[in-house]
């Protein structure tokens, strides 16, 4: 029986893909060879490391769709991407794209100005291949987060712009998926025991697949 999580890869940072049915990847960034595999790219907000035209292009397929935030579809276009290529959404509706149903979750700081809520940037919930998949984005632990219900979630551990490890593993706890991915640590922010860290404040239950 194939392991659930095992079509998922991070490159570094919080640049994920999933090579299911669909390829699907989130935020590529410091994508090192052009792969042009990316059925449906998600993008979390504009911030450079999570917005990367040039890594977009790398990964996206020609007739690829690039979901994004509405608040980022000015930069989307004046990147050089077409309407045609884009689905803009908003926090809190239900989506879908290439038979993917997803939904957009507010993703925001919370006593930190670094993201703030007024922008609207999202983190994803999506159905993929039977799984049911959190990509918070850069977020905080908020309500909106803890109203999630998912099979597994990726979540910030890095601290400073986002959830430490300690508070990410608190979310996930309140979440209490089968699986508990880290990311957003060892390279832009964070340092590489933060993983270790948030793996060691899981509830019991909750698998830790480290991936960076």
């Amino acid at each position: 029986m194939r392991d659930p999580i095992s079509p998922f890869s991070i490159n570094c940072h919080s640049s994920i893909r999933w090579g299911g049915a669909v390829t699907v990847w989130f935020d590529p960034f410091r994508v090192e060879k052009t792969t042009g595999d990316g059925d449906v790219i998600f993008i979390t907000h504009d911030h450079y490391d999570h917005f990367s035209p040039e890594d977009i292009r790398r990964v996206m397929k020609p007739d690829a769709v690039l979901v994004l935030p509405e608040s980022c579809r000015a930069a989307a276009l004046a990147a050089g991407f077409s309407a045609s290529q884009l689905l803009p959404v908003r926090a809190g509706e239900h989506y879908t794209v290439k038979g993917i149903p997803f939904t957009a979750v507010p993703a925001y700081n919370i006593g930190k100005p670094f993201h703030p809520r007024s922008n609207g940037w999202v983190g994803y919930v999506s159905e993929l291949d039977g799984l049911r998949v959190y990509v918070s984005g850069d977020t905080d632990d908020t309500p909106e987060a803890r109203a999630v219900s998912c099979d597994a979630a990726v979540l910030p551990v890095g601290g400073t712009y986002t959830m430490t490890a300690a508070e990410a593993a608190a979310l996930a706890n309140a979440l209490h998926p089968q699986i508990a991915v880290p990311t957003h640590y060892g390279s832009i922010v964070g340092t590489m025991t933060d993983g270790d860290d948030f793996a060691a404040q899981l509830a019991p239950g909750i698998r830790c697949v480290k991936l960076i």
